[in-house]
């Protein structure tokens, strides 16, 4: 595609939501269907890949207005979640790699381009990727629920003064704190051998926080593992009862999701704008 003139947005640019084999039904499963800005997605071939790819005005996704939005919570949740949901459907249909929240291009033939030079990159991770799905492992600790389960710290003397009868407390607090995060600790080591022979690769990401973690505890755990479709069940009967017995740690399995750990390309060569 040229690059058009709307007198209100200015010229369009390419949206590249994510990379796929040429000969699946990505090229026609989600042909028409909106993208960002309510743009019909369509699709870009160069050799063996396309790119699923759909219209945004520059005024919007060129380099100042792609800061704005970043700085517009509202409107980055609003480009996120749009994102995802297109990498989501077009996972359905064919394995495809993720890009990178806004990637722009100038057009469809820049898009053609990068896919030319990256066609070896690309091939080699959908060739890994193919028959695979992504699986979440979250550990939570939570010395409060370790309490109320029936956890205690030292009991306290009742004939103590108020002042020692606090300290009293005090240390039996941060005693079973400590208690409840080192079993979490254990719980959290015990994983890698439960999977091994089912994953096929893992991922450490950054624990959860704030919004993000909705969750009663803290998030002290935040892993994926890449995993043959076919053993997903596998994969959580591994870790089924892992944390049962454990006052205050909670272990929880997330997915399967398309493997955004695993498949999203490194960034490379210049400014795609």
């Amino acid at each position: 595609m040229t690059a058009e003139l709307d007198p209100a947005t200015g010229p369009e640019m390419s949206y590249v939501y994510a990379v796929g084999r040429a000969g699946t039904p990505l090229g026609t499963a989600l042909t028409g269907r909106p993208g960002l800005e309510g743009t019909p997605l369509r699709t870009v071939r160069a050799g063996e890949l396309v790119a699923l790819v759909s219209s945004v005005p520059s005024v919007a996704y060129g380099t100042e207005g792609v800061k704005a939005q970043m700085e517009d919570l509202d409107r980055l949740e609003v480009l996120a979640r749009t994102h995802h949901a297109v990498v989501e459907a077009a996972y359905e249909h064919a394995t495809v790699l993720p890009m990178r929240l806004v990637t722009v291009y100038l057009d469809d033939g820049r898009v053609r381009e990068m896919l030319g030079a990256r066609e070896p990159e690309f091939s080699a991770l959908l060739g890994r990727l193919e028959g695979h799905v992504e699986l979440g492992v979250k550990i939570y600790a939570d010395p409060r629920e370790a309490v109320a389960v029936g956890s205690r710290g030292p009991d306290t003397d009742t004939a103590a003064s108020p002042g020692r009868a606090y300290l009293q407390r005090r240390r039996a607090q941060q005693q079973n704190h400590r208690e409840t995060y080192r079993a979490a600790g254990s719980v959290a080591a015990e994983v890698p051998a439960r999977v091994d022979g089912i994953a096929r690769a893992h991922v450490t990401h950054r624990p959860q926080q704030g919004d993000l973690a909705r969750a009663a505890g803290e998030n002290i755990v935040n892993d994926a593992y890449l995993v043959p479709g076919a053993r997903a069940d596998a994969f959580r009967a591994a870790l089924t009862g892992l944390a049962d017995d454990v006052p205050g740690v909670r272990v929880e399995i997330t997915g399967p999701w398309a493997p955004y750990s695993f498949a999203t390309p490194a960034a490379g060569g210049g400014d795609p704008r």
